[in-house]
């Protein structure tokens, strides 16, 4: 990706930070804090309105007036050392010598595969077209994709194809990541086709890890992947809410707060 675009990706996970956390956003404070032009964060704020991200206003923009998916490639930049912890305490709990993992979509889900690169006795199944990019020119790793339709907001082939590829393959450890997870809701993403097949690759894995930062811990979103009595262990960070961890952890489900 170019240097350009890691700059926009960042500086518009930042707006749309601001708008989650105040409402509105003021174009010429943007402009000041990036070191960028007025037009710049006009270009910005119009692309986020086509995507309907949020609603320009006359200097600035006020946040959408419904619940939004923010598409991953604006997601690399939210809370990127707790994920970056996450993923290095993730690779230090799976089992040294010959493995096939699977991958579900995600920022923290691509860094631990980041991570994994390297080995040369891994098998990667995977739905993730980022995740493939990175590992497709790895010689030493073997890997899989799925098939299936993409999902423009997670990067992730869905549906039927993908899910009748993952019935017929055995995963050992499936590293799983999700837009919410508690005990009540189990876990739980925007999409509901989506979800299906993510429970698809769950069910044929015989460990299944939780990636999240704290952020994710006790939301509930609209499709349930599976109840949270289906994971092994989750992988968070030390901003995850205490009552949720708690519930999570009465479920039966393993606790690993990674040190950032």
């Amino acid at each position: 990706m170019a240097r350009s675009t890691l700059r926009r990706a960042d500086r518009v996970s930042t707006i749309l930070e601001r708008l989650a956390h105040d409402g509105s956003v003021d174009a010429g404070r943007l402009a000041d804090d990036f070191d960028v032009s007025p037009a710049t964060i006009r270009r910005d704020l119009q692309m986020l309105e086509d995507q309907k991200l949020l609603s320009r206003t006359h200097g600035g923009a006020v946040a959408a007036d419904v619940a939004y998916e923010l598409p991953v490639l604006y997601r690399g930049g939210q809370h990127r050392e707790q994920k970056r912890a996450i993923a290095r305490c993730t690779v230090a709990r799976l089992p040294h010598g010959p493995l096939t993992v699977g991958f579900t979509g995600g920022t923290t889900t691509y860094e631990v595969a980041r991570l994994l690169a390297e080995r040369f006795d891994l098998t990667v199944i995977t739905n993730a077209l980022n995740i493939a990019v990175e590992l497709a020119l790895r010689p030493r790793l073997k890997l899989i994709m799925t098939g299936g339709v993409s999902r423009t907001q997670s990067y992730e082939l869905v549906g039927p194809f993908a899910d009748r590829l993952l019935a017929g393959l055995n995963i050992g450890v499936a590293v799983v990541g999700v837009d919410g997870i508690s005990a009540r809701g189990g876990l739980t993403t925007h999409d509901e086709i989506e979800a299906h097949t993510n429970h698809a690759m769950i069910r044929r894995a015989d460990r299944v890890i939780v990636v999240a930062d704290g952020s994710k811990v006790g939301q509930i979103l609209l499709a349930q992947i599976c109840p949270v009595t289906d994971v092994a262990e989750l992988i968070t960070d030390s901003s995850a809410d205490p009552a949720a961890l708690d519930g999570i952890r009465r479920a039966g489900t393993e606790v690993i707060i990674a040190d950032a």
